[in-house]
């Protein structure tokens, strides 16, 4: 009989290991499990540990309201159907919110729920650029660098420069699993359109491998600015986030 048990991170993390050992890429949502804000289910079949399930908000992270990871072991995979089926009850989840390229999940989304939409597009590192501006200094953010009004993104460890002003910040976060990170930055609004921010990006890329780590980023579907920044500066499109309303009569 197939079951969902609500349990511990610490009982399903050598499940989810083979979850982020398939699913080689950046995981949004991933520190989640370790800042308290999911729940992890179980799943057996005849009392056999089979997969997991976790559920966190979709708009408020604290809620448990949205699935967002779920992995059975290869071999019971003609179960997920009825296993996913049995962690929507017992999890009483109203939405499903997963990556495009977790094929697992994204197979069981278009099943069970409706009403899906995207709103954010994922980026891996596609390839390497070679921009450059004779004018501009690319270095680590000094404590008494005068950096400007940021408006979107947190100020960075690193920044480009002209003649001493700081014109962008950028830097990348390592609260996703290993080895991605996710970079970020943000341009003065009078030095934006000329390049300066594929640019930025071109060079943290080179500091976070330096750093052990795998460059990822994300941005609104809408953010078409932020879109050819990351294109241009060498990544690709990995997928996109997507979310859907759990059917009432699944």
């Amino acid at each position: 009989m197939l079951k969902a048990h609500q349990s511990s991170l610490s009982e399903i993390k050598s499940l989810r290991n083979l979850f982020l050992q398939e699913n080689n890429f950046q995981i949004r949502y991933n520190a989640c499990h370790e800042r308290g804000w999911s729940d992890s289910y179980l799943l057996t079949l005849n009392d056999s540990r089979i997969g997991y399930g976790s559920v966190k908000g979709k708009d408020d992270l604290k809620d448990r309201n949205a699935v967002f990871e779920f992995y059975l072991i290869p071999s019971f995979r003609t179960f997920a159907p009825n296993a996913f089926s049995e962690l929507l009850q017992v999890s009483n989840a109203a939405f499903i919110e997963c990556q495009s390229n977790d094929v697992l999940l994204t197979s069981l989304l278009y099943q069970f729920a409706e009403s899906i939409n995207s709103d954010v597009i994922l980026f891996e590192e596609g390839c390497t650029t070679s921009l450059g501006n004779d004018k501009v200094v690319f270095r680590k953010r000094l404590e008494g660098d005068n950096t400007f009004e940021h408006k979107a993104e947190p100020v960075g460890d690193y920044i480009l420069e002209i003649q001493g002003e700081v014109i962008a910040t950028g830097g990348f976060l390592l609260h996703y699993n290993p080895p991605f990170a996710d970079l970020f930055m943000e341009v003065k609004e009078n030095f934006r359109k000329r390049g300066m921010g594929s640019l930025l990006v071109q060079e943290i890329k080179k500091e976070c491998y330096l750093a052990g780590r795998v460059p990822a980023a994300r941005c609104g579907r809408e953010n078409v600015a932020s879109k050819a920044t990351l294109l241009k500066a060498g990544f690709k499109i990995a997928g996109n986030m997507l979310v859907g309303e759990v059917q009432r009569n699944y």
